[in-house]
């Protein structure tokens, strides 16, 4: 695996368990800081890496399970994994149903945290993709002159082409040409495909969808 795998935050009070998954995930090529508090972890700057979380749920600042939600908000896509000494089924549900990528039992075993920060790391890069696909569009719809991005608002709108050249005071075969352009320029090849882009520009929230969406969320540790 390579040196540069991705980023493991482990969040423990137990000395023994941070240096066991300290050294298991440093042998396969992570990154690990292992931290013995939410309060040390907030300290940390965020990762340029693909990262994720290990965290004990009965961390004594917050109930481990009600921190990622409480933080939600903020944004962020740092994807959890639990760990305790003992699980309890009720606590279980509310991780995984909060969108937890797993919940592990003390004494951990290597091929479980492996496979599930496997999972963490993929989630998280794809989080990050989808975000720069985002950030790619947004800057494609800002470059796009006045009367194009007018013209594919009103296609998204569900407006045909001669009820936008009505409404706009244009021919026919004008709003066709800066519809072609303004697709060629987001990039699109299909009505669908753009009917999307401006819907979801306009609704950030519908349109969020990268794979790791419901997932519990870590905002940037400054935000604590």
């Amino acid at each position: 695996m390579s040196v540069h795998a991705g980023t493991i935050y482990v969040v423990d009070d137990d000395t023994s368990v941070r240096k066991g998954l300290e050294n298991l995930l440093c042998s396969v090529g992570y990154q690990v800081h292992a931290l013995t508090s939410l309060r040390e972890f907030s300290l940390q700057g965020r990762s340029d890496d693909a990262a994720c979380l290990v965290l004990d749920v009965r961390t004594p600042e917050w109930s481990g399970v009600d921190y990622p939600i409480r933080l939600a908000k903020f944004g962020g896509s740092l994807p959890v994994i639990f760990i305790a000494r003992h699980v309890d089924v009720p606590t279980c549900v509310r991780a995984i149903k909060a969108g937890a990528v797993d919940f592990l039992e003390k004494p951990l075993r290597d091929p479980d945290v492996l496979d599930a920060v496997r999972q963490g790391i993929n989630r998280d890069r794809a989080f990050r993709m989808a975000e720069a696909r985002k950030a790619e569009t947004r800057r494609r719809f800002a470059a796009l002159r006045p009367r194009e991005r007018e013209v594919i608002e009103h296609v998204a709108r569900g407006r045909l082409s001669k009820q936008i050249a009505s409404d706009l005071g244009l021919s026919l075969n004008t709003v066709k040409m800066y519809r072609s352009k303004a697709m060629r320029r987001m990039g699109v090849t299909n009505l669908a495909e753009l009917i999307r882009i401006v819907d979801g520009l306009a609704n950030p929230l519908v349109a969020h969808c990268a794979p790791s969406a419901g997932a519990p969320v870590i905002s940037s540790p400054q935000l604590l």
